[in-house]
């Protein structure tokens, strides 16, 4: 995705939060009272330390994954799946299989990225098994990691060695 994709992200970032608010660290309610979250997820897009891929269906933005990069020297060789969703319309028809592929495609391709790092809530077993079926092993599990309304979700830390 590039900058001038800011407002169709961001329309699917909104139902994302809206739609699975336990999968995400940032609440609706925090996305909301952002000043200029349009701008500030142009600003994200154009950066050279983050790749964004869409799926696009029926001209709609339907899914998206954001696979980051640390600056620092000794972190680089590590990025981390963040920002993963697939609208309910189109889930279980391979749209994440796809924007899957295409992430771990890109990291290859960049050279120096040598395993990709990601969290997913436990209770997500469609995601859990998309990402162990494209290779990745889980390494640990946090306890709590999310709370919401007073109720915890853990997190399955996964990895993929490139």
């Amino acid at each position: 995705m590039q900058p001038d994709d800011a407002n169709m992200y961001w329309d699917l970032r909104l139902e994302a939060l809206r739609n699975n608010p336990e999968a995400f660290a940032t609440s609706y309610e925090e996305a909301m009272s952002k000043e200029d979250p349009v701008r500030e997820v142009s600003k994200r897009l154009a950066d050279s330390d983050s790749f964004t891929f869409g799926a696009i269906w029926d001209e709609e933005i339907v899914g998206m994954m954001t696979l980051v990069v640390q600056d620092t020297s000794k972190l680089r060789h590590v990025a981390h799946l963040i920002g993963v969703y697939v609208s309910p319309v189109v889930r279980n028809k391979g749209v994440g299989g796809q924007l899957l592929q295409k992430t771990i495609e890109k990291a290859k391709e960049e050279g120096y990225i040598e395993k990709i790092n990601l969290s997913v809530v436990t209770n997500n077993d469609s995601a859990i098994r998309l990402y162990a079926n494209a290779g990745f092993e889980t390494w640990g599990v946090e306890k709590n990691a999310l709370k919401m309304h007073r109720e915890y979700y853990d997190e399955q830390h996964m990895t993929l060695e490139i």
